[in-house]
C-alpha cells in the first residue's frame, strides 16, 4: 500500500513513489439476485460520455463508471486509491479505442464496506460478479500495485472472464519487496497518508469516517499478506504484460520471477516510479506530459499487434 510506505521510500530511493454530471437516463435490471442500482451519464468530451452507476454485489454498493466504446478494459485500482488517483490521467487516452470499465473495491472511494476484512480473493470475487451483473462475458484487465494483485486473482480464480491481463506493479510474494517494507507496514499511520489520496477520498466518498476504515483494512491486508503459491501462478496461462517502475517498490527480480512462472507474458521495466508510467496522482510532477505514459505499450499489446 502506498500511502505507508512513501515517506519511508522518499528517503531510502530517493523519488516521490506511492504514491464529469449531466444526468440523463435512470435504470434498475437484475441477474441472478444481483442488482444495478440506476447509472447517470455524464459528457466529458463531443466524443467521449463517462456512464457511472452502482451494482449490488456479494453484500456492496459496488461503484463503477463506464467510457467509451468497444472491446472492454476492467481497472483495478491499488490500495487507499480511487479511479480518479490511480487512473485519471489514463482512462480519456485509452478510452479513444476501447469501452473503459472503471471499478472501486471495497471500502475505496463511493464503494461501500462490509462487515469483513479485505482480501485479494474477495476482491476478485467482486469484480467477477460486476461483470456478471453488466453482462460483460470477457473483458482485459488491468491493475495497478494492490489491483495488480487482485487481477492476478481474477485471472486465477476467474480465468473464464479473462482475455488479456496487465499487472502493473502487481505483488505476488512477500520476496517482491524490500525486507524492510513488512515492519514500516505494520506501523502504518493514517498521518503517513500521502495528502493527494486523502483528498482523493474524501473528495468522492459519502462519509469521511470511512478514510480511516480503508486505510485500517489495507494495512491488515498488507500485514498479514501471504505468498500466491507457485502452481497457481503457473496456471495462468493468457497474455499477460508485466509492468513495473525502475524505481518500483516491487523489486525488479520479483517481476522477473512472474514473468518466468506465467509463459505466455511479457515483462517491461519503464523508467520512474510506482505508478508513475500510468500518472498515478502522487507521481505527477510540473512537467507532466501525458506522452510519456505507457498508453502505446497497453495498446499494442492489447491488440497484438
Amino acid at each position: 500500500m502506498k500511502w505507508q510506505i512513501l515517506d519511508k521510500l522518499r528517503h531510502n530511493l530517493c523519488m516521490e513513489l506511492i504514491g464529469a454530471l449531466l444526468v440523463i437516463s435512470v435504470f434498475t435490471a437484475c441477474n441472478h439476485g444481483k442488482k444495478v442500482s440506476g447509472y447517470k451519464t455524464e459528457i466529458i468530451t463531443k466524443k467521449m460520455t463517462m456512464k457511472s452507476g452502482y451494482a449490488n454485489v456479494n453484500g456492496l454498493k459496488m461503484y463503477y463508471e463506464i467510457y467509451g466504446q468497444g472491446k472492454p478494459l476492467v481497472l483495478i485500482h491499488g490500495g487507499g486509491s480511487t479511479i480518479q488517483t490511480n487512473f485519471e490521467k489514463l482512462i480519456p487516452l485509452i478510452a479513444k479505442n476501447r469501452q473503459v470499465i472503471a471499478v472501486e473495491l471495497q471500502a475505496h472511494g463511493r464503494t461501500s464496506d462490509r462487515d469483513a476484512d479485505l482480501s485479494f480473493e474477495q476482491d476478485a470475487d467482486d469484480v467477477a460478479a460486476l461483470l456478471e451483473v453488466l453482462k460483460i462475458e470477457k473483458a482485459d484487465f488491468l491493475g495497478f500495485s494492490n489491483g495488480g494483485t487482485t487481477a492476478l486473482q481474477i485471472a486465477i480464480r476467474h480465468p473464464e472472464i479473462v482475455d488479456k491481463l496487465i499487472l502493473g506493479s502487481a505483488l505476488a510474494k512477500r520476496s517482491g519487496v524490500p525486507d524492510w517494507f513488512w515492519g514500516f507496514m505494520a506501523q502504518a499511520k493514517l498521518e503517513n497518508m500521502p495528502a493527494q489520496l486523502k483528498e482523493g477520498y474524501l473528495k468522492v466518498a459519502s462519509n469521511a469516517d470511512g478514510l480511516q476504515v480503508m486505510h485500517d483494512r489495507d494495512a491488515k491486508r498488507m500485514v498479514n499478506f501471504k505468498d500466491i503459491p507457485n502452481e497457481k501462478i503457473k496456471a495462468i496461462n493468457v497474455p499477460t504484460l508485466i509492468i513495473i517502475g525502475d524505481k518500483d517498490v516491487i523489486t525488479p527480480e520479483h517481476a522477473v520471477e512472474l514473468h518466468r512462472q506465467i509463459s505466455n507474458s511479457q515483462l517491461a521495466i519503464i523508467p520512474g516510479g510506482h505508478g508513475e508510467y500510468i500518472g498515478e496522482i502522487t507521481t505527477i510532477k510540473e512537467n507532466f506530459d501525458d506522452h510519456n505514459l505507457i498508453v502505446p505499450m497497453i495498446e499494442k499489446f492489447l491488440s497484438g499487434k
